[in-house]
């Protein structure tokens, strides 16, 4: 299992939420960030988490892969935040 899917679910995110925070990720990765925020998880995960993602990005392709979700939108989301 992906680590950031591993400890979300050790936080009791549903599988809703978490479908829910990777569609929005593709949509705009700012409001998915405040989203997780919002989760209830302990600050130190939270850091902990958002180290895994800066140190290893395709940890971002792979959960939207084993979600089911298109990754050509997490690009293009990509994309526009970079212009």
């Amino acid at each position: 299992m992906n680590p950031i899917i591993a400890l979300l679910k050790e936080h009791n995110v549903s599988d809703a939420q978490i479908q829910d925070v990777f569609v929005e990720m593709t949509a705009n990765p700012l409001m998915a960030m405040a989203t997780v925020q919002q989760l209830g998880i302990p600050q130190d995960k939270l850091q902990q988490l958002m180290m895994l993602v800066m140190q290893n990005p395709v940890l971002i392709k792979e959960a939207v892969t084993e979600l089911g979700l298109d990754f050509s939108k997490v690009e293009a989301a990509k994309a526009q935040l970079q212009k």
